[in-house]
């Protein structure tokens, strides 16, 4: 590289040094990289060629057992013929040489729930990926049958990058199929090359890049570690699942609580630092609080006369904050009697995997019957496969769903009943995988029919110790825009309840005092006083167990926290010991901070009735129903 080409290197590595640092491509090659990405220089076509391996003769089969196993044992995406990638360049490749290091473009580029509309709209795109799976379709318009084959084989071609800037909506992974060249290098527990997504930023697109370990010759195979990174022999296993089939039904299916170390882990991770011990602050009876706050809702709702805003933090009583605190060490020592609107270590309760560990600790080896069974894919792989093996194995429904652990509104959240696409998610983001609720108990909506639907409720913490929780007794409800059945699983509308963020999407709203009588209405048996009665028990058994044990392993006692949590949940038809049917509360988050707008809407007074509640302990005429 010269002239231009000098200049534009420091440039092309202060763009993407750090991707490439990250993926540890060796600094040798960033030139020769820089000016085959500026100038879409795709010479791979000039060091190697794809073969197509027949299969084996059964005479062959037949006089070598040991190969057979082999073969068996050899992963080929998709299904017969197999492929396999070799160097063909006469001089081989040396990895020294600052030129080896190619670009491999990308078939097709995008989100999950974007997957089935794009195969059946694009066109080219379903024959495209059909051939490259080894998948039969010769038909010019797409068919739910062949779209179908593509979204479970395209699991074992699968790879994925995540954008590390923007919105909420911007940082979902995007999921990427290579071009047929680089989808046909095949596996190797010890490979000769690797590769790595780049998103390069002059073109806004993103490339897969490879590169050898070591030099080859001429016929040398080309071939990727696809469980690289991992080197527990068990997960090794586990990952290389959707590529070598096997059963891990011996593993033990039980998920214990983590260790204590994992819950400090958290803590530092957070960089939360816990307060010292402090005495709960008393206030004379007609004290007027000075507030300090950037939710704009409780400074638009707030209307209580013995609470008045500041815009100076030094001299306000309570802090009311939108983000999350950090220093209550410091804040106990120089400030204890400011009042706070969160607890230290509530994220126990309001992130998913931590929800699912706490939650045990209510009891039996599935764990509480008011929380879908919860696997954390980062940390119990094995202990998920081996259940799934074994539900599948009795014949029983197989339908789960993949959430974030920390993303709202539906975001990066997917339901299946394949084992490889959970098993690949985890790839993707930190990832829990719950039972999916196959028989939820339905609503009927007179213009579509019987819908899911969930319901939230807004739960306030007073305290830890003594535990006080309180419920407001207004409930919120969301409905499914389509008739709920176990299929077309893609189908948002039908699956989902979360229609306020989707543009252009309708949004169905039932206020809860017109709702109840409708649901006594279809459901006679079950009267609205007996449902909500276990729902708030399961709200109780939840804190008293997220609070039983001192921080971090519990949210900490902090007198002088308060805090507001949305709990969203639905039911779902379960049978009682004595066989008798019922409906079961299903937890299924609790959301910090919660988007208040419906309630100050339909509720003027619900921040008076809350910070009535928190930071007066006045409950008179306030809404709101103590249960524990």
């Amino acid at each position: 590289m010269s002239g231009d080409g000098e200049e534009e290197l420091p440039a092309f590595v202060a763009l993407h040094g750090a991707a490439l640092r990250a993926s540890r491509v060796p600094a040798r090659y960033w030139e020769s990289l820089c000016r085959k990405l500026r100038g879409e220089v795709f010479d791979a076509g000039d060091y190697f060629g794809i073969m197509q391996v027949e299969e084996m003769e059964e005479e062959e089969e037949e006089a070598d057992e040991e190969m057979e196993e082999q073969w068996k044992k050899k992963p080929n995406p998709g299904n017969e013929p197999c492929f396999k990638v070799i160097v063909t360049n006469e001089n081989g490749l040396q990895a020294s040489s600052p030129n080896s290091i190619f670009l491999i473009d990308h078939a097709w580029t995008y989100r999950v729930e974007h997957a089935h509309q794009q195969l059946l709209h694009v066109p080219g795109l379903l024959h495209r990926m059909a051939n490259l799976m080894g998948i039969d379709f010769h038909g010019e318009i797409p068919d739910e049958g062949s779209i179908e084959q593509v979204l479970q084989e395209m699991w074992k071609y699968n790879q994925t990058y995540q954008l590390s800037q923007g919105t909420a909506e911007e940082k979902v992974p995007v999921w990427y199929i290579m071009d047929e060249f680089g989808s046909r290098i095949q596996h190797s527990d010890q490979p000769s090359f690797a590769t790595a997504p780049l998103f390069y930023m002059p073109q806004q697109i993103a490339y897969t890049l490879l590169w050898p370990l070591r030099d080859l010759e001429t016929g040398d195979e080309v071939t990727r570690d696809y469980a690289h990174g991992e080197t527990d022999r068990l997960i090794r296993k586990c990952v290389l699942l959707p590529w070598v089939p096997t059963e891990v039904l011996d593993i033990n299916c039980f998920t214990p609580e983590p260790s204590d170390e994992h819950y400090q882990a958290i803590l530092t991770e957070n960089k939360e630092k816990l307060p010292i011990a402090i005495k709960p602050s008393v206030y004379a009876e007609d004290k007027v609080f000075k507030v300090f706050t950037d939710v704009q809702q409780v400074l638009n709702n707030l209307t209580h006369p013995r609470f008045v805003f500041t815009d100076n933090e030094g001299e306000a009583d309570i802090l009311y904050n939108f983000s999350h605190f950090k220093d209550y060490r410091k804040l106990s020592e120089e400030r204890p009697q400011v009042m706070l609107n969160q607890f230290p270590c509530e994220n126990l309760l309001t992130v998913k995997d931590c929800l699912a560990s706490v939650s045990r600790r209510a009891g039996g080896p599935d764990g509480p019957r008011w929380l879908p069974r919860t696997f954390n894919l980062q940390t119990e792989l094995p202990q998920f496969i081996s259940y799934f093996q074994q539900r599948e194995r009795r014949g029983e429904d197989n339908h789960w769903i993949c959430k974030p652990w920390n993303l709202a509104r539906s975001l990066d959240t997917h339901i299946t009943n394949s084992l490889n696409n959970i098993i690949r998610h985890r790839e993707s983001s930190p990832k829990v995988v719950c039972k999916y609720i196959e028989n939820p108990v339905l609503f009927h909506r007179e213009d579509v029919g019987m819908v899911k639907f969930d319901i939230r409720y807004v739960v306030l913490l007073r305290s830890i110790k003594p535990l006080k929780l309180y419920v407001y007794d207004v409930f919120w409800l969301r409905f499914s825009n389509r008739a709920f059945s176990l299929d077309d699983l893609h189908d948002y509308e039908k699956h989902f309840t979360v229609m306020n963020y989707a543009p252009g999407v309708i949004l169905k709203q039932v206020h809860c005092e017109e709702f109840i009588p409708l649901f006594e209405k279809q459901y006679p048996e079950y009267p609205w006083t007996t449902v909500q009665a276990d729902i708030f028990k399961a709200f109780a058994e939840l804190f008293q167990v997220a609070s039983a044990k001192p921080a971090p392993l519990g949210i900490c006692d902090y007198p002088s926290s308060r805090a507001i949590y949305a709990i969203d949940l639905m039911l779902k038809w379960d049978a009682s010991r004595d066989g008798k049917r019922i409906m079961q509360p299903q937890i299924l988050e609790v959301n910090f901070n919660p988007d208040c707008d419906r309630a100050c809407k339909y509720h003027p007074t619900f921040f008076n009735d809350v910070f009535s509640t928190l930071f007066l302990d006045e409950l008179d005429n306030c809404r709101v129903t103590c249960i524990v």
